[in-house]
């Protein structure tokens, strides 16, 4: 298991309100030994003018999964996880319904971590593939 602790859903999700993640209505749907999933809905607040899923909503459902994983498998008192790079390739239009994504890890080192984010829609479809690293900080 790469989490320093089992994961708590409600803790995850209660960090969300009143943020980003929150606006975006992404919730924390479940957790298994080196994964995170979760899901993010397709409506007005994540599409862009055309109607379509936003390709910057998707990013933010991979990151944000990717980066509560990758802050779960530090001490929170002494490190953080923060945002280093993050690509990716968005493979099919979604206009309504809702994604989910899965963030699994890759690499979890002691400076860097990657983290591979599949998100799909209802169908089981891909919608979008990301790759993300993060950096792992000291805490100020």
């Amino acid at each position: 298991m790469v989490f320093q602790e089992p994961v708590s859903l409600e803790a995850l999700n209660a960090q969300a309100a009143g943020n980003m993640i929150g606006h975006l209505g992404i919730v924390f749907t479940a957790a298994g030994e080196d994964w995170l999933r979760g899901t993010m809905p397709v409506d007005a607040r994540t599409h862009q003018p055309f109607g379509l899923l936003h390709g910057g909503a998707s990013v933010a459902l991979a990151e944000t999964l990717g980066s509560m994983a990758g802050n779960l498998c530090v001490d929170p008192r002494t490190q953080v996880c923060v945002g280093l790079e993050i690509n990716a390739n968005h493979l099919r239009a979604m206009y309504e319904g809702q994604v989910t994504g899965t963030a699994r890890a890759v690499h979890v080192g002691r400076s860097t971590q990657v983290w591979d984010i599949a998100i799909d829609n209802d169908a089981g479809q891909r919608v979008c593939v990301s790759r993300l690293t993060l950096a792992v900080v000291t805490r100020r």
